[in-house]
């Protein structure tokens, strides 16, 4: 996910958090602090209260962070990649291969509701036990609010609609019913888009009706919907990328451009003349070195354009996207990362072979289409 920033790993996988947490801690914190608490346990000292808030919202963190890791240690058990977990303001986010097998895709997507009940009847106890015991109210207090939230995240996520784990389920119970996971994909996808919808539709009536609640429903809803979208289109994708090797995908040979030419040199000789919009940069041995995409030119201050390199403005080589050319095609934008996406430069060994963009991709699509061999 874009806007986020590696915080260090957990279990082995790299963990990311996005620019909203912060938001969702103050929300959640504020909301409990301001709200929840003092309804629960009145004439309690504002300090308490605030930073009973915090803990709330700091422990509902850990909580959503659990749910991941769990979903990324299963993966991890059943041989699958995991690239990331990344939090955010709507939960969490994890990146990882596809499963080989609709048992793997199962236990992968029941794994996170199933951590998150575990966590909300753990949380239930402890506060029950607390307030009951010691007679901490406000402790206690945090502890069953955490413990309803978890239980609430638990089965809100196991509606039947991809990307949430209840669609995952679906895909896999569909997938070990049909045989067919092109198909399971493209139906649980679906059932996300018309939940989206339906999220959309009910957090603006709720709003309407004076209850700003339902702003967040619509948020959710919105995200629901956007990514359920792009996961029908990846699902369609899949059956035109079957079997293909980067070579049969990439555009050869690569225009390139000298690393070393100033802007001004490079707008002059080679961006005016080419058909392209991104060049692969080559250093003075004629290995690649980056990827240079034009527009960013055009910002160029034209003062700093006779001595500012290409360069300096490209995407250096150490943040492109790159694949051998008999690496599948699948296989390799399945892998791609935050901040790293289309085009894929395509090398053999210290050589340059080729380069993938988004437009070779739609082209391979294209002439799968006309072949008629696309699912319903």
């Amino acid at each position: 996910m874009k806007s986020s920033v590696r915080m260090g790993r957990v279990l082995g996988v790299s963990l990311r958090i996005h620019w909203t947490v912060p938001l969702l801690v103050m929300l959640f914190g504020y909301s409990l602090g301001s709200q929840t608490l003092p309804a629960r346990i009145p004439d309690q000292p504002g300090a308490t209260y605030t930073v009973a808030g915090l803990a709330g919202a700091l422990l509902l963190l850990v909580s959503l962070l659990a749910h991941e890791a769990a979903h990324a240690v299963t993966a991890r058990r059943k041989g699958i990649q995991v690239q990331s977990i990344t939090l955010w303001a709507l939960g969490g986010m994890t990146q990882m291969g596809k499963p080989r097998t609709a048992g793997a895709a199962f236990l992968i997507a029941v794994s996170g509701p199933f951590t998150s009940l575990v966590v909300g009847a753990v949380a239930l106890a402890a506060g029950i036990g607390l307030d009951t015991l010691s007679g901490w109210s406000v402790p206690a207090a945090v502890l069953l609010w955490l413990g309803w939230v978890n239980l609430v995240l638990a089965v809100f996520n196991l509606l039947p609609a991809a990307p949430l784990d209840g669609g995952r389920v679906v895909q896999a119970l569909t997938w070990w019913r049909t045989g067919d996971q092109d198909r399971a994909e493209r139906a649980a996808a679906r059932g996300g888009q018309v939940l989206g919808v339906l999220l959309i539709g009910v957090g603006w009536i709720a709003v309407l009706r004076g209850a700003l609640s339902g702003l967040w429903l619509a948020v959710i809803g919105f995200f629901v919907m956007v990514v359920a979208s792009a996961e029908h289109r990846s699902a369609r994708l899949a059956p035109a990328l079957r079997g293909l090797r980067a070579a049969d995908a990439m555009s050869s040979p690569v225009e390139t451009c000298q690393d070393w030419l100033t802007v001004r040199r490079c707008v002059d000789d080679v961006a005016v003349r080419t058909r392209h919009s991104t060049l692969a940069l080559i250093d003075f041995e004629g290995r690649p070195s980056g990827l240079l995409h034009l527009p960013h030119l055009a910002r160029v201050p034209a003062p700093q354009r006779e001595t500012l390199r290409v360069r300096d403005v490209a995407t250096p080589w150490t943040r492109c996207t790159t694949c051998a050319p008999d690496d599948l095609l699948a296989e390799v934008l399945e892998k791609l990362s935050p901040g790293r996406g289309l085009p894929i430069l395509v090398t053999d060994g210290q050589h340059l072979a080729g380069i993938i963009t988004a437009h070779d991709i739609s082209r391979i699509v294209q002439r799968h289409t006309l072949r008629g061999t696309e699912g319903p």
